[in-house]
C-alpha cells in the first residue's frame, strides 16, 4: 500500500486530500511546515511528497533542496498557486518530479501520484546495491547512506560490473572485453588509470575496501553479506 506524505499549511485542503486519498487506499500523513517535513523524512520513508511550495517558514522550495542534498529520492510533487513558466521550471530544478498549480481537479493530483510512482519503480530495476551502496547506472550516480556521489560514466560502466559480478576475479582483459569491447586503443594501463579513479570515489564515500587488487589476478569485489 502506497504512502503519501502532504505537506501543506492549508488546513481545508490538508482535509480534503486526507479523505479523498484515505479512500483510495493510500496510507496518508500530513504536515503543516517544512520543519515538521524534514522530520518526517529523516524518520521515516514515503511513496510520494505532496509539497507545497510556499510554506512559512522553511519553505517548500527549501525543503526540496535539503532534501535531495541528502540523497532523498522520494518523488515530489509540487502543490503550489505560483503557475509561470519560470516558477515550474525552477521546480523541477531544483528535484521535483511534477508540479501542479493551484487549484486543481484532486482526481489530476491522484493521476500524477500513480505517474511518478510507475517512473520510480521504472528506476529501481535499474539500481545494483551492496550493503550500503547503491549505484544508479543511467544517471552515473553512487549513493552510499543515501548521500550522492556522481561518477564518470567509464568510472560507473566499472562499478556496475563488478556489482553485477561479486566477488569474482576479473584480468585486465576480462574487464577490457567488458567495458571497452571494441576500443582496440584501450590497454591494461587504460585499465589501471579508470580503477584508481573510481577507488578514489570509493574511498571517499568510505567504501575504500568494495574493492581488491590481487596481485597477478585482477581485482574483485568483496561482498561480505
Amino acid at each position: 500500500m502506497a504512502k503519501l506524505l502532504l505537506v501543506e499549511d492549508d488546513g481545508e485542503l490538508a482535509e480534503k486530500l486526507k479523505i479523498w486519498f484515505s479512500d483510495e487506499g493510500y496510507l496518508f500523513e500530513s504536515v503543516n511546515t517544512g520543519e515538521d517535513a524534514l522530520q518526517m523524512l529523516s524518520n521515516f520513508q514515503f511513496d510520494v511528497v505532496l509539497l507545497d511550495r510556499t510554506l512559512p517558514g522553511i519553505s517548500g522550495t527549501e525543503v526540496c533542496k535539503r532534501f535531495r542534498a541528502t540523497g532523498g529520492r522520494t518523488p515530489i510533487i509540487f502543490l503550489t498557486g505560483r503557475g509561470e513558466i519560470t516558477d515550474k521550471l525552477e521546480g523541477l530544478d531544483i528535484g521535483a518530479d511534477d508540479y501542479l498549480v493551484k487549484p486543481f481537479d484532486v482526481r489530476e493530483l491522484s493521476s500524477r501520484i500513480r505517474s511518478v510512482m510507475r517512473r520510480t519503480a521504472g528506476l529501481l530495476h535499474n539500481e545494483l546495491r551492496c550493503g550500503n551502496l547503491v549505484l544508479h547506472a543511467p544517471s552515473h550516480t553512487m549513493f552510499v547512506d543515501n548521500v550522492p556521489y556522481r561518477l564518470m560514466p567509464t568510472e560507473s560502466a566499472l562499478l556496475e560490473h563488478f556489482l553485477r559480478h561479486p566477488n569474482r576475479f576479473f584480468g585486465s582483459k576480462d574487464i577490457l572485453d567488458a567495458v571497452w569491447p571494441s576500443d582496440k586503443s584501450a590497454s591494461s594501463q587504460t585499465v589501471r588509470s579508470w580503477m584508481r579513479n573510481l577507488r578514489q570515489k570509493l574511498e571517499s564515500a568510505g567504501k575504500s575496501d568494495l574493492i581488491r587488487t590481487v596481485q597477478g589476478s585482477g581485482y574483485l569485489l568483496d561482498n561480505q553479506e
